[in-house]
Formats: structure tokens, C-alpha cells, sequence
């Protein structure tokens, strides 16, 4: 997970046929995503968005 992952946990979505996916845009408050997920929304309305927080787990050795 890189550090601009890290900071921006909300990500706008594009959902893709054969369940795939697009990160279309990352933001660090949800309500700035909601509000470019209206935008998108009635800009491109024959697309699929979604609004997800995404959750990165670290890779930790634990291992000594």
C-alpha cells in the first residue's frame, strides 16, 4: 500500500462487466467523494459508480 493509499481512503469506484473494477479517484473525507460521486453521476449516467473506504492491510513479518 503506498502512502497516497494510506491518506486517501475513499476511493470512487467504476464497476467493470466479469466483476472487474477501476479506482476512478481518491479522496481523504467521504464527503468530498459523495459530492464527486453526484457529480459523475449526472455527467456519465450510463456508468456504474460505487463509493467504497478502502482498507489496506499491512504485510507484517512476524517472523524473528
Amino acid at each position: 500500500m503506498t502512502y497516497l493509499e494510506k491518506l486517501n481512503p475513499w476511493c470512487i469506484v467504476r464497476l467493470l462487466p466479469n466483476m472487474q473494477n477501476q479506482i476512478v479517484a481518491r479522496f481523504r473525507r467521504r464527503s468530498d467523494a459523495e459530492a464527486h460521486l453526484q457529480v459523475l453521476r449526472r455527467l456519465i449516467p450510463g456508468v456504474s459508480f460505487t463509493l467504497i473506504f478502502n482498507v489496506g492491510l499491512e504485510q507484517r513479518d512476524l517472523t524473528a
